[in-house]
């Protein structure tokens, strides 16, 4: 199984290039800002096809690219309901400090042309994807924005990892995604914690939308969001770690 990442754009956004294989069709994730050129790079050294691009959320900082890359690849991009509006009015979900931030970077023109590619989809909760031969199992998971969702793949390789979940901005590494932006909502969150995380084994391995990788494990004994879960977490909700918009 072969699955890459890098960070893109300002927001240092996560993108991930999933495939069988080398030589295979391959789905990408989360395609932000200045994320185009390094799926480039990642097709190109791993011979791949891309058919599918998928959101775990609709922030800017997690679907700039996708206009462009379903264009250049003529892939099926998938995002929740909830947030498909966030597709052609990105400005929506922006906090004040991200819109001054854009607004320094020339604003929403340039290359990224916010409309629908032309062929989208909507996921929805417990829907298991079949996409270029790998299996995503989707949970809708609000809270850092109401069509949030995470993705959950069987890993096939050497090591002891039975799952891989992409978590988006729900679960970083010691910390959980901010709930203070347009549709966020703490206690959505902590419940989507409760439901989407603590019932996971410990050994899968969590590749979120920022920040480096950790594992369910790692989170459930040392993330201060997960531990006191799902009884008295609410009051510290508001001051977790921000990160992306």
């Amino acid at each position: 199984m072969l699955i890459a990442g890098f960070p893109a754009g300002p927001w240092g956004t996560n993108c991930w290039v999933v495939a069988t294989g080398p030589g295979s069709e391959c789905v990408i994730i989360d395609p932000g800002k200045d994320s185009a050129g390094g799926v480039e790079q990642l097709v190109s050294e791993h011979r791949l096809k891309p058919v599918a691009l998928m959101a775990t959320h609709g922030h800017v900082d997690h679907i700039w690219s996708i206009a462009p890359l379903a264009g250049a690849y003529d892939t099926t991009a998938w995002i929740h309901p909830a947030d498909r509006h966030l597709l052609t009015d990105p400005m929506a979900g922006l906090s004040a400090d991200s819109r001054s931030l854009l607004t320094g970077m020339g604003g929403l023109g340039g290359p990224a042309v916010f409309v629908e590619p032309d062929d989208v989809r909507e996921l929805g909760d417990g829907a298991a994807l079949e996409l270029a031969g790998v299996r995503f199992d989707v949970e809708h998971a609000p809270g850092h924005t109401q069509g949030s969702v995470v993705f959950r793949t069987p890993y096939a390789g050497p090591e002891d990892v039975p799952e891989v979940m992409f978590s988006g901005d729900l679960l970083f590494a010691g910390s959980i995604g901010r709930t203070d932006l347009p549709g966020g909502d703490s206690a959505q969150m902590l419940a989507s914690l409760a439901a989407c995380v603590l019932p996971l084994d410990d050994r899968i391995v969590v590749l979120p939308g920022h920040g480096p990788q950790t594992t369910i494990g790692d989170e459930r004994a040392t993330n201060p969001y997960l531990v006191d879960l799902p009884d008295a977490v609410s009051a510290r909700a508001g001051g977790s770690e921000h990160r992306g918009l």
